[in-house]
């Protein structure tokens, strides 16, 4: 392998599990990154991990400190109510165009991913639990947004859901581990797949806004309790 391209594979895996480590709260906000530390955790060069560390600050994860390195971004509350407003006005303009334009195929999709993610309660282990209830429930929001019809679109959802990751990971370590605030999701999710099969396009958009608003409370609560914002 040429070494251009294996420094490259480099930065990409070590951009990939630092990111990670960041929206779990491996890191927290102003943690400094020290580069002979993540050296050590990540056996990766000191050339792909400032690749790798130059990315996240384009992405706002990690903050470069003129002389002093890097650190982890802080979270506040106002950049949380501003990623998840616009966050829940595109989903909410997305699912409007996947109701007026989604056919049978979309339908049963959308049905499918709902059936599996209210399944997931049957897994033991906790940490699988949480595992496989993200990547049911963004496979299920996934299969309303596919029916918009727009790939531009579809591209911009997954930035917005890139930039709210770190506070949707605490979110859904509340909800998960929470039997109450799961029966909660779960009935919203309930509510929600009956609004979006009656093919009312516009209550659709309003449901889908309030779904994706609803964290903002919950996730307040464990930025303040943590002295995070």
């Amino acid at each position: 392998m040429p070494a251009n391209e294996e420094k490259s594979n480099l930065a990409n895996l070590a951009y990939a599990a630092l990111k990670r480590d960041i929206t779990e709260g491996v890191f927290q906000p102003g943690d400094k990154l020290l580069m002979s530390g993540l050296k050590e955790r990540y056996e990766i060069g000191a050339g792909p991990m400032r690749e790798a560390l130059s990315r996240l600050v384009s992405e706002r994860l990690v903050t470069a400190i003129s002389q002093r390195g890097f650190r982890v971004a802080p979270m506040s509350i106002e950049e949380l109510k501003d990623i998840y407003f616009a966050r829940a006005q595109l989903e909410a303009m997305i699912t409007e165009l996947a109701v007026a334009r989604g056919g049978d195929e979309w339908e049963a999709d959308v049905i499918a991913t709902a059936h599996r993610l209210s399944r997931v309660t049957e897994v033991q282990s906790a940490d699988e639990m949480l595992s496989v209830w993200d990547s049911r429930h963004k496979a299920f929001h996934y299969a309303i947004a596919s029916g918009c019809g727009s790939a531009k679109l579809l591209e911009l959802r997954e930035t917005m859901l890139d930039q709210a990751e770190r506070y949707r990971q605490l979110w859904l370590r509340e909800t998960v581990f929470s039997a109450d605030a799961l029966h909660t999701k779960q009935e919203e999710h309930r509510e929600l797949i009956d609004v979006l099969m009656s093919g009312d396009a516009q209550a659709s958009r309003r449901m889908m806004f309030d779904h994706m608003m609803n964290p903002i409370p919950i996730i307040i609560r464990i930025l303040e309790a943590r002295g995070l914002a």
